[in-house]
């Protein structure tokens, strides 16, 4: 799981679920990761800086397998239920 936040909520969020053997989180603090994926998302106007569009990606062995990107602040297609339909 990839976000814009800092490391420490992320290992915070990540210990939340001592049960998870499968899902990375990931800090992107500057969004470059983001960037470099082409999904960041200006919200500035809204005082919230720059942010990532909802995405879900499936990789294996640094492969993008599958990459569900929402449209218009929806959550339908990067929902862990269409992730697990992809496997």
């Amino acid at each position: 799981m990839e976000t814009v936040n800092d490391p420490f909520v992320m290992r915070a969020w990540a210990e939340s679920y001592p049960e998870n053997k499968h899902v990375k989180f990931v800090a992107d603090g500057s969004a470059s990761y983001t960037h470099a994926l082409g999904l960041e998302l200006d919200l500035t106007e809204k005082d919230l800086g720059i942010r990532s569009r909802r995405f879900a990606l499936l990789v294996d062995n640094l492969v993008v397998k599958v990459a569900n990107l929402e449209e218009g602040g929806a959550f339908s297609v990067s929902s862990a239920d269409e992730i697990l339909k992809a496997l």
